[in-house]
């Protein structure tokens, strides 16, 4: 049965990578009465209840003299949309005139989106991060300048050009051979809320994703697994990962134990128990909705997200 998709790959919107090499699109759509623009400070942006909020551009440039521009694509309607990305260090700067939005995370809100403003807060977060932390030609040094709306930089000494950078990391809900529990790991920064997930890493030069994952499970959880069966990615700007999500058979669960350094415990779940921490009722915390971790949760037990 094929797994829903990923709370943040459900993108709809038209990219229109085409008219990125417009060097004129950024001001022009700006000055169109149109265009929206999502306001991005790290990872945060406004949330209305199932929507982000889209201001005019004029409005943007007012409040985030500083921020670094990108085109989205076009709405359902036509309609351009482009991000407005400014460093976390500014989240707190400013005074918003929509007193019921409320700034919050990718990680909180992107997962109880609308499927258009899921897909584009996850990709004005990621061009967001990406212009923070790649401002600099890595040959040279020299400061690289934004090109393509957003989607390129090219360096000011050599010329090199660079695009976005997407790291992929591997992400597996591992069962035992009779199908009839689950095995999550409590990362060692999570015992205090006592949240329980699956394990994920990324992947090494050389790897292939199976090597991956077999090499991850074994070192986190102690297992051997197989029966690899792939399920699903998204996109996971934390920092600039391509999440790819499996289901695996674990081929020894009785040597199951915690590396002891990143995962302080690990333990098996059957689906009555999976199915109540879903619903907020324990026995343990399971990872936010906007997490690929908790789709492939719900898909293993047959429960929504």
């Amino acid at each position: 049965m094929r797994m829903q998709p990923p709370a943040l790959a459900r993108s709809v919107f038209e990219p229109s990578p085409a008219e990125r090499a417009d060097d004129t699109l950024i001001e022009r759509l700006r000055a169109e009465s149109t265009t929206r623009v999502l306001q991005v400070r790290g990872d945060r942006a406004r949330v209305r209840g199932d929507r982000l909020v889209w201001a005019a551009a004029a409005d943007v440039v007012e409040q985030a003299p500083s921020a670094e521009w990108a085109f989205l694509g076009r709405a359902s309607d036509g309609s351009a949309r482009l991000v407005a990305a400014s460093p976390a260090a500014t989240a707190d700067a400013g005074t918003d005139r929509d007193d019921e939005a409320t700034w919050s995370s990718l990680r909180t809100s992107g997962g109880d989106l609308v499927d258009e403003d899921a897909g584009a807060f996850v990709t004005a977060v990621a061009l967001g991060r990406w212009f923070a932390d790649f401002g600099f030609c890595p040959r040279c040094g020299s400061p690289a300048r934004l090109r393509s709306a957003g989607w390129s930089r090219q360096c000011t000494g050599c010329g090199r050009e660079q695009f976005p950078r997407t790291d992929p990391a591997v992400i597996v809900a591992v069962r035992d051979t009779r199908d009839e529990r689950l095995l999550l790991g409590q990362n060692a920064s999570w015992a205090a809320d006592g949240r329980f997930s699956t394990f994920a890493g990324f992947v090494e030069a050389g790897e292939s994703l199976e090597t991956a994952i077999r090499r991850e499970v074994e070192e986190e959880a102690g297992v051997v697994v197989d029966d690899l069966e792939y399920r699903g990615s998204q996109a996971w700007p934390y920092p600039r990962s391509l999440m790819l999500g499996f289901h695996a058979v674990a081929a020894d669960q009785p040597q199951a134990r915690p590396d002891g350094e990143e995962i302080v415990a690990v333990r098996w779940f059957d689906r009555d128990e999976i199915r109540s921490a879903l619903a907020g009722e324990g026995p343990v915390a399971l990872p936010g909705s906007a997490s690929i971790a908790r789709r492939l949760i719900a898909d293993w037990c047959g429960a929504t997200a």
